[in-house]
Parts: structure tokens; sequence; C-alpha cells
């Protein structure tokens, strides 16, 4: 039976996310199995766009729908791009291009999403629970992308899938959550102490900070793109195509770095650096693909309104909320009003008058009139809505 254009699209973008998502946490553990799971899923996402084609050929009858449904074929080919380079990620761990460890660590601290690796106690609360029941997501803004059961694995568990005690989880979000999820699933708290870099190179601070910087803004970039299809904001969509031109300046900018570097080096800090340089160029194609989907918006494309209804059942939604007058969110920080760990909501851009604030964090100030833009799930929107609308205390 051959799956309907929503169907595909609904698929094709929860499993471009979901890849990315995996491809970052493959080299960061450095684990081989979730990266053959990458490759995996970069061929079915080529599949897909095969189906997608053939479906959206047959279903356009008029030249204007031909023109509506170009575009959902353009986002389409986004998301396999947002594949390919996911896949280009993965095989740098197949090939044993590891990070440097103090370079994975600093990623894990500094990025605006990062990611956890936690096995869940023999006494802990989701133990035998399933993730809906868990409400995990929504409890600490960490996602679990991936089950480890003794030698088996569960790759994107849905709210179904059953905790039991002995797995290890792996889920990426904000940093500001990890603590309460870490808690949640072992039962320990966790602190974080400044470390030292043992690498002592020429730049590599430098390089590593960019890459970082590439990480986030390029997660950041495809989450906007969506937002500008969703609302059909030429704003949200221009604030794309900026983020993809600053991608490709920081890449010269790391390549330089990365080179200086590498004057005097080990061959295994070599590698090292080889695959700094392969992650930026992967996070460089992720905007590159955001910026594919964003121009839909700023050319003034047709888009389909399946497009819609499609995006409406995904497995993470994005909104737009407005911070009202007088509510709990006016004149606080994000950290003060533990946005993401009251709501599961993960705010990925706040517009102030006419400037973007894209990297807000438990420091950026709130207040009327903001306008955010935050992914999660369903029951975390209600959350967020009545956050922003309603004041609870006197």
């Amino acid at each position: 039976m051959r799956r309907t254009v929503k169907d595909l699209l609904i698929e094709i973008k929860d499993t471009s996310e979901i890849v990315v998502d995996l491809a970052y946490s493959a080299i960061l553990f450095d684990n081989e199995d979730i990266a053959e799971e990458v490759l995996d899923l970069e061929n079915i996402l080529s599949e897909m766009l095969k189906q997608m084609r053939i479906v959206s050929i047959l279903s356009a009858r008029r030249v204007d729908e031909a023109e509506s449904v170009s575009t959902i074929l353009q986002i389409a080919t986004a998301a396999q791009k947002l594949g390919s380079s996911a896949g280009d990620i993965a095989s740098l761990v197949l090939r044993g291009f590891k990070l440097p460890k103090d370079v994975v660590r600093l990623i894990l601290r500094h990025s605006e999403e990062t990611a956890a690796k936690v096995r869940v106690s023999e006494d802990s609360e989701i133990a035998d629970k399933t993730l809906g029941e868990t409400r995990l997501h929504t409890r600490t803004g960490m996602r679990v992308i991936a089950i480890k059961r003794g030698f088996d694995w569960i790759f994107n568990p849905n709210r179904d899938s059953k905790i039991l005690k002995g797995d290890i989880l792996f889920a990426r979000g904000d940093i500001t959550g990890l603590p309460t999820f870490y808690e949640i699933v072992s039962g320990e708290k966790i602190t974080f102490h400044e470390e030292k870099f043992e690498l002592e190179l020429e730049d590599l601070d430098n390089a590593v900070d960019t890459v970082i910087e590439m990480k986030d803004l390029s997660e950041l970039a495809v989450d906007l793109s969506y937002s500008s299809l969703l609302y059909q904001n030429e704003d949200v969509a221009h604030e794309v195509i900026y983020l993809e031109e600053k991608l490709d300046n920081l890449k010269y900018d790391l390549k330089h770095w990365v080179l200086k570097s590498s004057k005097k080096v080990s061959d295994e800090t070599l590698k090292g650096l080889v695959a700094l340089l392969e992650l930026s160029t992967a996070s460089e194609n992720i905007a590159d693909a955001a910026r594919d989907i964003a121009e839909i918006v700023v050319e003034k494309m047709e888009i389909h309104p399946i497009f819609m209804e499609a995006m409406k059942e995904t497995d993470e939604v994005i909104v737009m909320i407005e911070v009202g007058k007088s509510c709990d969110l006016d004149g606080v920080t994000l950290g003060e009003a533990r946005v993401e760990t009251n709501t599961g909501m993960h705010v990925v851009a706040i517009k102030r008058d006419n400037r973007w604030i894209t990297k807000p964090g438990a420091t950026t100030k709130l207040s009327k009139g903001d306008l955010i833009i935050a992914k999660g799930t369903r029951e975390g929107v209600d959350l967020l809505k009545n956050l922003c609308s309603v004041r609870l205390t006197t």
C-alpha cells in the first residue's frame, strides 16, 4: 500500500531530526552501534524521498498543484540532506576518527543542547514505566533518543516504550535539564566542576569553541527553518539565511586554527583534528539544508496545506508564543523561571522588538511582548502558553 504525502512528510521530518540527534550522540560517545543506525536511517530517508517524488507526481494534475507540490519536494530533499550530513558524522566513528576526550567534555558541557548517557538504577522512579508515563521530556527537557538493553537497542522510542532497570538511556536536550534528568533516571545528583584542558595546542581552544558554536547554530537553523514555514514568517526565514552565512565564515576560521595546531601533534591527535573539521563541515551542510527550507518562505513559494497538517502530527512540535503583559515570565530570566524544566519546551529563539536573540540561555531575561520560538511536547506547549499568559504568584 502506497503511503500518502502527509504520512511521508511526517516520517521524513521525524526521521531527519532523530538521525541528526543520533549522529551527534554517536561521535560524542564514540558508539559504533548508534553510528550504524544513523547510516540505516540515512538510507531510509533516501528511499522515502523516492516515494515522495512518485506520490507527488501522481497527485499533481494541474500547474498550480505542481507548484505547491514542488515545495513539499524541496522540504523532503532538504531533509535528505540532513540525513546525509548525519551519515558523514557517523562515518567518522566507523572509520576510527575519534574526538579528543577533552573536546567531548567541552562540547557536552557548553553546547546549547547536550547529550547524556545514563543507566536506570534499581530504585529509579521510572523503572517499569513507559516513557509516556514518566513524562521525562516534559519534566526535564531531555528527549530519550535511544535505549540500550543488554545487547539490544531501541532507537527513537515512543511514549509506549517501557523502561526497565539497568537500561542505558541516551538523551538530548537543554543542559539546564540534565541534573534533573540524571537524578530521576539514576537516583543520583550530579555536579559540574571546571576542568582543565589537557591538550595544550595552539588555538585548539578556539577551534573547539567554534565547533560548539557551529553545532548549536546548525541545529538552531533547522528549528527556525521549520518555524518560518509554519508561521509564514519572513523574519525567521532571513535569520536562517544569516545563520547559514555565519556558519560558512566560522568554517574558514576553524580550518585556519586547526591547520595551525596540526603542525606539532601526534598521528592520533591529528585524527581528532580531522574529526573536528569533518564535524564542522557536517554542521555547515545541516545549515545549508535549513536554508533550502527557509528560502521557500523568502521566495514566497506556495506551501501546500498538507504540510501544515503533517507538522501537527510530528514527534516534536514547534510553537511561537508571545510573553503576556502580566505573567510569571515578564521580568525574569529563563533560568529563574525554569522554563525548560517546568514545561519541557526548549526555547530556541526570542524576538524582541526588531531584534532576534538566537542563543537564549539561563541568564536571558524575558520581557512582555517578547516572541518566543520553542520546541517540545504537545503537553509542554500548553504549559508554556500558561506561563506566558497567567500570573501564578501574588
